[in-house]
């Protein structure tokens, strides 16, 4: 005789798992388990310590069970008194199995970022390294056009026009006349666009493709028309090494990671990062000693003291000091002193050096955004200064 534990008994939808087919059985609560008595006479009995509740039901009035040893069969219960009755003798109903221990939860979350480390400080950069060996001009030109429209646009406070590009003749045939002056032609991979952005940051950078940005502040703030020419020939070395190809891809490569981790899948986060990035261009220590380097053989070649690069180095850091330490280790750039030391040891003491632009060139090249903007302005001590 089926031993009873309670009276209350009732019915419920049915499925076996094995097949997509719902039956309406008869449930009875007893000692041993849960008998469901099926359409064609046959029982079926769940005993009670492997009864479970799946999680995330949709309908929390309704009940659905489901077994510990069978992953595929699934009963819906409906009848309140039903499932009271259920939910007082299957002990176990919110048991969790086959739950995985914490200890393996931790090395599997390790490995997990130990992998995403591994891809974003290992792999992405081996990649750009190479990409950028191989990206076609035409492909770096499209990334640097896009970057550069951007970079405009995040930087005009009005968000709709963009930072205006200074377009007097004058002073732009002064920026070209000091890059002939430099004739750096025989080593770059493609021609360079040379750009001066109307905004009193005080910075310069390259783009992908051949771009060379100047902002109005940094010629605000030099001193001498060789200080500007220093800076364009570090430029110029970032092109040439096409440093900011590489740090474009690599950025891009390990924001999009993240972006998948994260969710943005749309990208947008990636475009805003890669534009900052490209704005404060932090290439490697290496790659700024190297462009470092390159400007000074540059400059003395045409018979330009290579100490034009140190002397606005000396002006920066005697504004915001240098990085001395452990913190220089992890500085992007190398500490100011020995850059000002390097650009101090380039010079030949066995010549005398000469000036890139006539008096007439370097006042046009001081008022190259006059002529849309009004008399330039001296930075503000509050505007951020990025480079070197």
């Amino acid at each position: 005789m089926t031993d009873r534990v309670a009276q209350q008994t009732g019915f419920a939808d049915f499925v076996h798992g094995e097949r997509a087919f719902v039956s309406r059985v008869h449930l009875q609560p007893q000692s041993a388990g849960l008998m469901i008595e099926m359409p064609d006479g046959s029982a079926l009995l769940w005993p009670w310590a492997e009864v479970r509740r799946l999680p995330d039901q949709a309908d929390p009035s309704n009940l659905v069970l489901g077994r510990s040893d069978n992953k595929l069969a699934r009963l819906y219960l409906r009848d309140a008194a039903l499932i009271a009755e259920v939910q007082a003798h299957a002990s176990h109903l919110k048991k969790r199995d086959n739950m995985v221990p914490l200890s393996k939860l931790l090395v599997w979350a390790g490995g997990a970022v130990a992998s995403v480390v591994t891809i974003i400080f290992v792999l992405v950069p081996l990649m750009a390294a190479q990409l950028a060996e191989i990206l076609p001009p035409e492909g770096e030109k499209a990334l640097g056009d896009a970057t550069f429209e951007q970079i405009r646009t995040a930087l005009d406070e009005t968000g709709f026009t963009g930072t205006p590009i200074c377009d007097d003749p004058a002073g732009n045939a002064a920026m070209q006349a000091m890059y002939q002056r430099l004739n750096p032609a025989s080593d770059l991979p493609y021609g360079v666009q040379i750009h001066v952005l109307d905004h009193d940051m005080v910075n310069a950078f390259a783009l992908p493709g051949g771009r060379i940005v100047f902002f109005r502040g940094l010629i605000d703030q030099a001193e001498t028309a060789e200080e500007v020419a220093a800076v364009l020939a570090h430029e110029i070395g970032h092109v040439v090494h096409r440093d900011p190809t590489r740090d474009a891809l690599r950025s891009a490569g390990s924001l999009g990671v993240l972006g998948l981790l994260f969710g943005d899948f749309a990208g947008g986060t990636i475009t805003l990062f890669l534009a900052n990035q490209l704005v404060n261009a932090s290439y490697s220590q290496a790659a700024e000693a190297t462009a470092d380097a390159y400007a000074h053989a540059l400059l003395d070649n045409a018979d330009i003291s290579p100490s034009s690069l140190g002397t606005m180095f000396e002006r920066l850091r005697a504004e915001y000091g240098d990085a001395e330490g452990i913190i220089a280790h992890f500085m992007s750039h190398p500490q100011m002193g020995a850059r000002i030391a390097a650009s101090q040891a380039a010079v030949s003491t066995t010549r005398d050096y000469g000036s890139i632009l006539s008096g007439l060139e370097w006042t046009a090249l001081q008022a190259v955004c006059t002529p849309e903007t009004g008399a330039a302005t001296q930075p503000d001590d509050a505007i951020k200064k990025s480079w070197p």
